[in-house]
């Protein structure tokens, strides 16, 4: 099973970002600009929350809120469930599928953040893992 470090290396570590005074609308903007589910929040480079489509969807539009006038800090999840680059993919599946999240950024023990993992990352690479293990299995069989 590979690590979290080597996923990384392999799809790269960008990871996009706003503040927590942000307008919800701007990180919403961000988000469609970088086709991505999810921005981190940043205080300062230090993580201070995660905001996804669902936290949208679920606390301005449904609340009826509006998004140019709501900052990022009232809607983002502040309890952000984080993975080592030294754990592994199977600890990342683990993780998402416990703590119901579909995100997961890539933290060294210093507290740096070094990239963000999705639950997509994790089911390709879990599929390139089969897909390998089954070619090696066809290939001994029919030697």
């Amino acid at each position: 099973m590979k690590y979290v470090a080597e996923l990384l290396s392999k799809k790269g570590d960008d990871v996009w970002s706003v503040d927590p005074e942000t307008p919800v609308y701007q990180a919403l903007e961000l988000m469609s600009e970088k086709n991505c589910g999810t921005v981190l929040v940043l205080e300062e480079e230090k993580l201070v929350g995660i905001l996804s489509e669902r936290d949208y969807a679920r606390k301005v539009t449904l609340k009826g809120k509006s998004s140019k006038d709501t900052p990022v800090k009232e809607i983002m999840s502040s309890e952000v469930v984080c993975i080592r680059p030294t754990q592994t993919i199977n600890d990342c599946m683990e993780l998402m599928t416990d703590k119901r999240v579909r995100h997961l950024p890539v933290m060294e023990e210093e507290g740096n953040l070094v990239g963000l993992i999705s639950i997509g990352d994790v089911v390709k690479e879990v599929i390139s893992e089969q897909k390998f293990i089954i070619n090696q299995l066809e290939s001994y069989i029919s030697k």
